[in-house]
């Protein structure tokens, strides 16, 4: 036999293996060190600390239910009325207009509100804003909706500053229907709208070119001028 394989009762062999138990055997008989325990204790308080985010989950989950139901149990906001839409869009619509802005220009002011009174059946007044930069360009007479829905003129009166900024009045009679009689203010798109009621008038007033604040004294002051 070659000196490769050599038997297992080999005198050498066996000194060998003794002195590997004789080195290493005490080695396997002591305790697992801390550090090696580390992640098992770890592991054991991730799970721990997973079945907790799983019950706090669940009980997210069934409070965020209940303060569903009682949101939907609470009955919503009322919408903004609907001659708010339609004095944003035609302020939107009539704004722009370079040769044509109004269909009365200011220059028959007596005429322009003796004509929109007769057609809205009701008395009307273009307020006087000149002492807050703002002059009467003119008006218009508009299509609009009644308490029932059924068609009713509306009228509009547009006003305009030295930079060529400008606002919009716009009026709907017959509006006892509504119960806004404080301003209210809305948002169409771009166009910002104080609205109020007066009486049986309904007023918008529009801008898309000053901030809220700026459009609520003005608002303000068409309110003090129609009721001196």
């Amino acid at each position: 036999m070659s000196e490769n394989n050599a038997p297992l009762d080999d005198p050498e062999l066996k000194a060998l293996s003794q002195g590997l138990h004789q080195l290493y055997d005490p080695v396997l008989q002591e305790p697992v060190p801390k550090y090696l325990r580390a992640p098992r204790r770890r592991w054991h308080g991730l799970a721990i600390a997973a079945s907790w985010v799983a019950l706090g989950l669940g009980v997210g989950v069934l409070a965020g239910w209940q303060l569903h139901v009682r949101l939907a149990s609470v009955p919503p906001q009322a919408e903004v009325p609907g001659f708010v839409k339609r004095a944003a869009i035609a302020h939107a619509v009539y704004t722009p207009e370079v040769r044509h802005p109004v269909e009365v220009g200011a220059d028959q002011e007596q005429h322009l509100v003796a004509w929109l009174s007769k057609r809205l059946g009701a008395p009307l007044h273009a307020p006087k804003l000149d002492d807050i930069g703002y002059s009467l360009v003119g008006g218009r007479l508009l299509p609009g909706e009644g308490i029932a829905g059924t068609p009713a003129p509306v009228a509009q009166f547009m006003y305009q500053n030295k930079l060529g900024t400008r606002i919009t009045l716009y009026v709907r009679a017959n509006a006892s229907g509504s119960q806004e009689t404080a301003f209210r203010y809305a948002a169409e798109g771009n166009v910002k709208v104080f609205y109020w009621i007066d009486r049986k008038l309904g007023y918008a007033l529009s801008s898309t070119d000053i901030g809220t604040d700026d459009l609520l004294k003005i608002a303000n002051a068409v309110y003090q001028q129609l009721n001196p």
